[in-house]
């Protein structure tokens, strides 16, 4: 309906038409110009074709999920048209390539728009986009020029593209003239701040830099190939290295040896890479050895649904080395986060003196968002304890953490995957055995300074949503608010170790909802094990979930009082 001030548009067809760069531009578009914008991508695994959806839902005021309903929808084929169809709103509108016959039994808000056909008159046939972007200007109650001024911008130097993109989108307006608006954003209103539209793993390598990573070594993989590619153009200069491995074990190999030698190293991978760097991961957590990896989630087992979100490696991050075993978790749930989780994942990893995982999601790592610039100064750069005596030094001596050797310095630092003494040396005995287990359990309280968020203190339910499912949860919580739903809201991306005082409060309550896309319900899992009344409400359909709905499950299950965990 007009004077709607947000709205979600829905780009669909094969991989290869510009359905990922469509919803892009939208969004750039209106931050360009002060409205809040955020994307959501999904696709197939093959390089080229295939069916591919994405969307952007852009607001006056700052969005947190993909949004729900569709207010629009742009299908470029018939399997696109059939298959997404009903997720647009009543009221909504599909523009459709002439190759899709509409239903017209249907009673849709159906319009045909030649897009191919009206870029080539434009002498660029890559144009097709500004033909729908001309279109959606009138749905939504954008002026033209929004986009004109964006198109000069991104293309400035470049006059012939510019002018053959500007008559794509007169070309695209022209043809909704008898068409009404359904949604009026009104005048934007640009923030008092500056601004960063970044995807997820961009910055969580932006956060990574600005805490002073200077080695990563990684190999592809979705979806955290990115994150190699952003180090290769960034971590640039003296003393930085960033190179592409030919398998994930070498990956860990180089920055087990890297940490070992005193730099800041990370890598990210996904599922199947992060198992095959287990052993490597043992040996960081045993020879304690700083170092980070991300684990950027998608869906599983085996190769599973490599470009499709999910939140099911939570127990193989907590404990990817066998034996006994507990590492650091950190899991952002926003773009901004990632950000901070990348500085906060390498700053543990120097205080602790070991490995830290960082668990994003595909989500979040395709995501485009606006988001205040970061302040790069901002960021506290912690440095690990190095031993600066004299030579004789016991290593693994004390009982929680001591300085760290570096190989050509002072104290010898010989420890291998074998259990050691307190020199280092390989040893079988119980008591040593005993007290070094100790040691590196112990070290995990010097990471207890972990934020978190509280609402309603005194709820005895309480809403906990982790990593990428924060959104979806925040907006829930909010339906939840006015309807005055009795539920509180805690979040935290410090997963492992909990802020303490977190982990008190919730033992407390008498139930934790933990929204979460696996089917184990992992995290709820993990919760019970500390002493919480925790339950899962679970999706594993490798989308994020839908605030709408996730409001009505938690309104059931307080209404309910199953004892069961809730799954689709």
């Amino acid at each position: 309906m007009a004077g709607q001030t947000e709205f979600v548009v829905r780009f669909a067809g094969e991989g290869g038409q510009g359905v990922v760069t469509a919803a892009e531009f939208v969004a750039r578009a209106a931050t360009a110009v002060g409205y809040h914008a955020l994307t959501f991508a999904t696709f197939p695994s093959q390089i080229l074709g295939g069916p591919t959806w994405t969307q952007a839902r852009v607001a006056r005021d700052p969005v947190k999920s993909p949004g729900d309903a569709v207010d629009i929808l742009v299908a470029f084929n018939d399997y696109a048209y059939q298959e997404h169809r009903v997720d647009v709103r009543e009221g909504g509108m599909i523009l459709l390539d002439p190759s899709v016959s509409p239903d017209l039994a249907a009673g849709e808000r159906t319009i045909v728009i030649p897009f191919d056909e009206l870029a080539k008159k434009t002498g660029e046939s890559r144009a097709a986009n500004m033909v729908v972007m001309g279109a959606l200007s009138k749905l939504i109650n954008m002026p033209l020029d929004y986009f004109k001024q964006f198109v000069s911008a991104r293309f400035a130097g470049r006059e012939k593209v510019i002018t053959a993109n500007h008559m794509g989108l007169d070309l695209g307006l022209a043809e909704m003239a008898e068409t009404d608006a359904i949604a009026d954003l009104g005048e934007p209103d640009k923030p008092g701040y500056r601004q960063s539209f970044i995807k997820g793993n961009d910055a969580l390598s932006m956060g990574a830099l600005a805490a002073g990573l200077n080695f990563y070594v990684g190999y592809p993989i979705s979806p955290a190939t990115p994150v190699l590619l952003y180090m290769e153009r960034n971590l640039v200069g003296e003393g930085k290295f960033a190179y592409q491995a030919s398998s994930e074990i070498e990956a860990i190999g180089a920055i087990l040896g890297a940490g070992f030698a005193g730099k800041k190293a990370m890598t990210a991978t996904s599922g199947p890479g992060f198992t095959l760097m287990g052993e490597g991961l043992g040996l960081a957590w045993m020879a304690e050895i700083p170092l980070v990896v991300i684990d950027v989630q998608r869906g599983g087992p085996a190769t599973g649904l490599p470009t499709k979100t999910e939140q099911s490696d939570l127990m193989q991050a907590l404990s990817p080395a066998h034996g006994d075993s507990r590492f650091p978790v950190i899991a952002p749930g926003s773009v901004e986060e990632c950000f901070q989780a990348g500085a906060a994942a390498l700053n543990w990893a120097e205080r602790y003196q070991g490995p830290v995982i960082v668990l994003s999601e595909h989500s979040l790592a395709e995501r485009a968002q606006n988001i205040r610039k970061p302040d790069l100064g901002a960021v506290k750069a912690e440095r690990r304890s190095v031993y600066t005596g004299s030579n004789g030094y016991l290593r693994y001596e004390a009982a929680e953490l001591s300085p760290m050797p570096i190989p050509g310095g002072p104290g010898a630092y010989v420890a291998n995957g074998s259990e050691h003494d307190p020199y280092g040396d390989t040893t079988h005995l119980p008591r040593h055995h005993i007290h070094m287990t100790e040691r590196r359990f112990g070290k995990l309280a010097l990471l207890g300074d972990g934020s978190y968020e509280s609402k309603r203190a005194d709820a005895s339910a309480v809403l906990m949503p982790w990593g990428g499912s924060k959104g979806s949860g925040e907006e829930a919580y909010a339906l939840l608010e006015a309807e005055g739903v009795e539920i509180g809201w805690r979040y935290t991306m410090f997963l492992n170790p909990l802020p303490p005082a977190l982990l008190e409060e919730l033992r407390e309550k008498e139930l934790v909802l933990v929204p979460e896309l696996n089917y184990q319900g992992q995290f709820a899992g993990v919760l019970r094990s500390l002493g919480v009344k925790a339950e899962a409400l679970t999706q594993y359909t490798g989308l994020p979930f839908k605030a709408g709905e996730l409001a009505q499950r938690v309104k059931d299950r307080l209404g309910a009082g199953a004892k069961q965990a809730v799954k689709v």
